[in-house]
């Protein structure tokens, strides 16, 4: 027997909406319920770098790679459905798969309200059990009443108010720090201080001309350099030039 096109349509959503696993059916397990993370392949320019300095728990104010937003007012996208889709003009929110405080909250309240959480009605992601229910698209900072209907305080006048965090930290591999990790066919460009011995490198910033690159010692190397006739030495332990006296060399 083929798969259902309802179980495919439920996988796809759990995944790529949620970055969860699909466990179970929708009836048995709605998407939010899912407890498996299942993160998506991103490019490297997009990574995250500071997720690491990410807290479990959403912070009540800015802190570390965050940006705490509580109750902005989103903008209504006049090209789709009347009061269908609304964007909040901000990118990278924080999903829940940081940890459960980091859901996005969501309000209806009269457009310019300054306490919708108060004044307005939360809006869950599951709906009302109207087939009302929003789905948030944490990257874009879009939200979509993907459900047949809209909730019912959805009416002209009325705005759509949402509370979260955003990643503020850096992306991509600039300024990142490797702990551990084999670089494969890894071509490094530049390096900020020269690699030391100890990491197999020469630990020098330039190149002498005509000199011998010697050890100094079981840490540093150095260029030593000499003169039209002389000869290379060790001396105190140390690699040097000198000249042939016939008496001491």
């Amino acid at each position: 027997m083929a798969i259902s096109d309802t179980q495919k349509v439920d996988l796809l959503w759990k995944k790529i909406g949620f970055s969860k696993t699909k466990t179970d059916t929708n009836a048995a397990k709605k998407a939010p319920n899912e407890a498996i993370v299942s993160e998506l392949i991103i490019k490297p320019s997009t990574i995250w770098t500071d997720a690491g300095s990410i807290p479990s728990t959403q912070p009540a104010a800015n802190t570390g790679p965050l940006i705490i937003y509580t109750e902005t007012e989103t903008s209504e996208d006049v090209t789709s459905a009347a009061r269908r889709t609304w964007k909040s003009n901000i990118t990278n929110w924080v999903p829940s798969s940081f940890g459960a405080t980091y859901q996005l909250k969501v309000y209806v309240d009269s457009a310019g309200s300054s306490n919708p959480a108060s004044n307005g009605t939360q809006l869950f992601e599951t709906g009302s059990g109207n087939s009302d229910e929003w789905y948030f698209d944490y990257q874009s900072g879009v939200l979509h009443f993907i459900g047949t209907n809209l909730p019912s305080g959805v009416t002209s006048g009325k705005s759509i108010f949402i509370s979260g965090a955003k990643y503020n930290g850096n992306t991509g591999f600039s300024g990142a720090s490797l702990s551990n990790a084999n670089l494969v066919n890894a071509t490094i460009t530049s390096l900020s201080a020269p690699l030391e011995v100890k990491d197999g490198g020469t630990g020098v910033t330039s190149f002498t001309a005509n000199a011998v690159l010697a050890s100094a010692n079981s840490s540093t190397m150095d260029f030593k350099t000499g003169s039209n006739g002389q000869v290379m030495i060790v001396t105190n332990n140390d690699v040097d030039f000198g000249d042939l006296d016939g008496g001491t060399y």
